[in-house]
């Protein structure tokens, strides 16, 4: 395939995927802003975290709500674990690079918080051990993955959510975490702010 052609597929092929897509995520979209609302409305905070690709969408997000979305309005509490060098290389160095997200939500998740959990295979060992964490503390988990979900769908409990993208591109999950992401967004600031 010529390299234009290969381009005009990759299009297509994203496309269709977010079409595809919509019918499994809008409703676990809409439930999962209005939880990660309701944690705002009671002044708690949302932690993210995620590695590679899903390092970036964990900071996007977060950057999202502290700063701004597409309205001027206060800055939500929000946080990536995934920028603190010192802190993911002293817990990777003296523990386990599995702990680098868990610890952080063992000492800073309070229960009503959020966990945002982004592994796009499901399956990421330090995504998964910050869930547990997080179940420890009375975290909800709103898990953003695709495939099958992995071990991750199966460790989710009732008033968690799992938004899985169906799909085994990696690339196309990831290009729907980002709509998804600002879907969360979005109803967050509808939720809080009214935005029309």
């Amino acid at each position: 395939m010529d390299p234009l052609a290969r381009i005009i597929q990759q299009f297509h092929d994203s496309a269709e995927l977010k079409l595809r897509a919509v019918e499994v995520l809008a409703a676990p979209l809409a439930r999962a802003g209005e939880i990660m609302a309701q944690c705002l409305m009671n002044e708690g905070k949302i932690m993210a975290c995620g590695n590679g690709g899903s390092a970036a969408d964990a900071q996007h997000f977060a950057a999202e709500l502290l700063n701004r979305f597409e309205m001027e309005r206060p800055g939500l509490a929000a946080i990536a674990l995934t920028t603190d060098s010192s802190t993911l290389t002293s817990i990777a160095n003296d523990y386990d690079y599995v702990q680098v997200f868990s610890k952080q939500v063992r000492a800073l998740g309070h229960e009503g918080d959020v966990l945002l959990a982004i592994s796009t295979s499901g399956n990421s060992p330090n995504v998964i051990d910050a869930i547990r964490a997080a179940h420890d503390k009375g975290v909800t988990v709103v898990a953003l993955t695709g495939k099958d979900g992995g071990k991750m769908a199966a460790m989710l409990k009732a008033d968690d959510v799992n938004l899985c993208v169906p799909s085994p591109v990696t690339a196309r999950i990831q290009e729907v975490h980002l709509v998804c992401l600002h879907c969360l967004c979005d109803g967050i600031d509808q939720r809080l702010f009214g935005v029309q």
